[in-house]
């Protein structure tokens, strides 16, 4: 359960700091819908407004990194910090971008390997090589 109120079209309507961010929302995503997320920050518009363009600045400009990749390094990151509604908002923003099953299972391979391993170094206290500090 929410610990904040998940604002409606119309009450964000009815706040023009958070209308303008749900209309950008939609025109940047070419979609009516905007999640739970946005949704619960809109109850702080200039939150609201910050984390969008935060996001936007991030995940939708043109880069080294295609936006398939950015959604899997999401999708990593979201799975060592915990939080179940990241996972899955952005594995089906992975999915929405051409992530097939077969790479789904690799990621999430690595992932699993990725957070035992770090758990065994970070256990035994392994000194970096001084190969990887250059």
């Amino acid at each position: 359960m929410a610990t904040v109120k998940l604002l409606t079209d119309a009450e964000v309507d009815a706040i023009p700091a958070a209308k303008e961010v749900f209309d950008d929302i939609r025109a940047t995503r070419k979609s009516d819908f905007v999640n739970n997320f946005w949704r619960g920050l809109a109850n702080d518009p200039a939150l609201l407004k910050r984390t969008w363009e935060g996001l936007k600045a991030v995940m939708t400009v043109e880069g080294a990194l295609d936006p398939l990749t950015r959604e899997m390094i999401y999708i990593a990151v979201s799975t060592a910090n915990g939080c179940s509604y990241c996972v899955h908002s952005h594995t089906a923003a992975a999915r929405a971008r051409g992530m097939t099953d077969a790479q789904h299972a690799e990621l999430q391979a690595v992932i699993g390997l990725a957070g035992q391993t770090n758990h065994l170094v970070t256990a035994m206290q392994i000194p970096v090589d001084e190969a990887f500090l250059r």
